[in-house]
């Protein structure tokens, strides 16, 4: 991409997105074998991502931070963005005596506004959505970020997609640029496919080549759990990142995508 820079129009390079998803797994490996927060940072540092979209960020636990020598003592937040992005975001979902994880939106453009929404489904499993409005160059009207994690049955996500698709509607402008993504759990594709014909937005994966992205387990990618949904682009490319490497790194992999505001 650097090497064409000189090959696009103003309009595109001020309309051109990079994007990128990735359940981290708490910065561990499966298992919580192995502490992987470090390898986590330098992929996705490679990826050279505009806005990330981030899961299971455990940004305080009294246990691992002893456990692991390297725990970043700033929070995980603060040491995946280091030096790279310039604004985030982290929204507290799951709060316990050790201590607690959320979702994460990581951005190169200013965060204006920030909202974390509950969207638990049962008092056992605590979810949440993170809003993120972001400010654009020569945008005309900000850039709605919204990342999740979806309960793991089905009439769990039919609630909380529900529970999303109303906040939506009542909170972003229906002609905003718009970008959902995060760890869905919708393996059978059933409540995702509802949810995006009903807001009129297009899975990446789906609209670039016909099939939504295989993420789990990384090393050997089988169900599709993890979504980029986009309204107001067009998708120029998109990619699974995954191999058996991942045995080191998360148990989901890295989904990105390039972008184009209409």
């Amino acid at each position: 991409m650097i090497n064409n820079l000189h090959f696009l129009s103003d309009f595109d390079l001020h309309n051109t997105l990079h994007i990128a998803t990735f359940n981290i797994h708490k910065g561990t490996t499966h298992f919580n074998a192995q502490f992987s927060l470090h390898h986590q940072r330098e992929l996705l540092q490679q990826l050279h991502a505009d806005v990330v979209f981030l899961q299971e960020v455990r940004d305080a636990h009294d246990n691992h931070s002893k456990r692991f020598s390297a725990w970043p003592q700033a929070g995980q937040m603060a040491f995946l963005t280091e030096q790279i992005w310039a604004d985030s975001s982290y929204g507290k979902n799951a709060v316990y005596p050790a201590g607690h994880h959320g979702n994460a939106i990581l951005s190169k453009f200013p965060i204006l506004n920030t909202h974390n929404q509950d969207i638990s489904a049962h008092h056992i499993e605590q979810r949440g959505m993170l809003h993120c409005e972001l400010n654009v160059p020569k945008w005309e009207m900000p850039l709605h970020a919204i990342c999740v994690h979806l309960g793991l049955f089905a009439h769990w996500r039919r609630r909380q997609l529900g529970l999303i698709a109303r906040y939506i509607e009542q909170h972003v402008p229906a002609d905003a640029p718009l970008i959902i993504a995060g760890d869905f759990n919708d393996w059978n594709m059933r409540t995702g496919r509802a949810f995006a014909q009903h807001l009129h937005l297009h899975e990446v994966f789906e609209q670039h080549s016909g099939q939504h992205a295989r993420s789990f387990p990384s090393w050997l990618p089988m169900l599709p759990l993890d979504r980029i949904y986009v309204r107001g682009f067009e998708i120029k490319h998109a990619q699974v990142h995954a191999g058996s490497h991942f045995m080191k790194v998360s148990d989901h992999a890295i989904l990105s995508t390039t972008l184009r505001k209409r």
